[in-house]
């Protein structure tokens, strides 16, 4: 009885385990593929990028004097020629007073010597005196009318000096920070400036690509003239992530390349009506870029090894490791494939990190 029970027991147990058993995989792993092919495609190439107002003017002041009064605030929009700061007006008040009282008196000095030398014209005529003290009037008289003129120039340096003391905006734009407040003696020799205008009517934004990118840039439009011309318009993206509504044009090529970094500088232009870019903020643009009859794979497919980049190829149903050249493009989420594989090429897509070279594979291929 027991001897039966154990039996039973044993065949039990077995037919459990034969139950619980993992069902072994056969063939090689299924990985989905991409059958190259070529295409055209605007394909997306992101540049950081700074953004700076059309004119950053710092405001100094032409004369010296105390901070009489402060007009605006930071922050605040600005027309050309208004009034941002009042200096201290009595002294150039006093000066260009000064001056216009010494013009009368040369105006006064000229009107007689003219009578003088007119009177002496008359005396010379008839014979009264001599040619010397003739000249010697008329001397007299160009030498008040100097002064005269001299008196002119100051009373107009006077006049300017005053007018000096009402610091007005050069441009439209928005006003920067305020270091001085009333009260604080100002000069033109200031450490900081009295405040910075921003025209923020439109907005530059610079941002540098390589010089391999630019060559390739030159020789697709065939002359940076056409590529300034032809370009398609841009897009920002905003330091928050967001995309600004509003497209810019590039609009001008840097002729130098910076030795120290390989990049060119090129600055952009995006309207800026509603205020929402800030001078000294950042970003990146977006260029998009026109390619034809081109190999372009997702950055997924490849792995990099030694600063190369490779992707596995199927050959005769195996995996089989192989380099590719290519450009960087849509921020680094797709390649160009410059060299290293052909139309009609299968690439793997999916699991890359999975694989080695030559492991046996079973495809679902999609083209691309």
């Amino acid at each position: 009885m027991i001897g039966q029970m154990m039996i039973t027991l044993i065949c039990s147990v077995v037919l459990v385990s034969c139950g619980q058993a993992p069902v072994a995989q056969t063939g090689p792993a299924e990985y989905a593929a991409l059958k190259i092919a070529t295409s055209d495609k605007e394909l997306q190439t992101t540049y950081s990028s700074t953004i700076r107002g059309q004119q950053d003017i710092d405001i100094y002041p032409q004369v010296s004097g105390f901070l009489t009064r402060l007009l605006v605030q930071e922050g605040q929009a600005v027309r050309k020629g208004q009034v941002l700061f009042v200096i201290d007006q009595v002294p150039y008040r006093a000066a260009l007073q000064t001056a216009e009282a010494n013009v009368e008196a040369a105006r006064a000095g000229v009107a007689t010597a003219q009578l003088t030398y007119d009177s002496k014209k008359e005396l010379f005529a008839q014979k009264v005196i001599s040619e010397f003290d003739l000249q010697t009037s008329y001397n007299t008289l160009l030498s008040v009318k100097a002064q005269l003129a001299q008196a002119e120039a100051q009373r107009v340096n006077a006049a300017n000096n005053l007018s000096y003391t009402e610091v007005k905006s050069p441009s439209d734009g928005v006003v920067g920070t305020l270091p001085y407040r009333v009260g604080s003696l100002v000069s033109a020799s200031l450490p900081r400036p009295l405040t910075t205008v921003s025209d923020n009517a439109s907005m530059y934004v610079y941002f540098s690509m390589t010089e391999n990118q630019l060559l390739e840039l030159t020789r697709r439009y065939g002359s940076k003239a056409k590529v300034l011309e032809e370009m398609p318009a841009i897009t920002l993206q905003l330091n928050d992530k967001s995309i600004y509504p509003s497209l810019g044009k590039i609009e001008t090529i840097s002729g130098i390349i910076d030795p120290s970094t390989g990049t060119v500088s090129l600055r952009a232009v995006f309207p800026n009506k509603e205020g929402l870019l800030q001078s000294g903020g950042s970003g990146s643009v977006i260029v998009p870029v026109q390619k034809q009859n081109c190999i372009v794979i997702p950055q997924a497919a490849t792995y990099e090894l030694q600063d190369k980049v490779f992707v596995y190829k199927v050959i005769d149903g195996k995996a089989t490791a192989t380099p590719i050249q290519v450009t960087r493009v849509n921020g680094g989420k797709e390649y160009i494939v410059d060299s290293g594989l052909n139309v009609g090429d299968a690439i793997i897509v999916e699991g890359v990190g999975l694989l080695r070279d030559g492991t046996p594979v079973s495809i679902k291929t999609k083209e691309g």
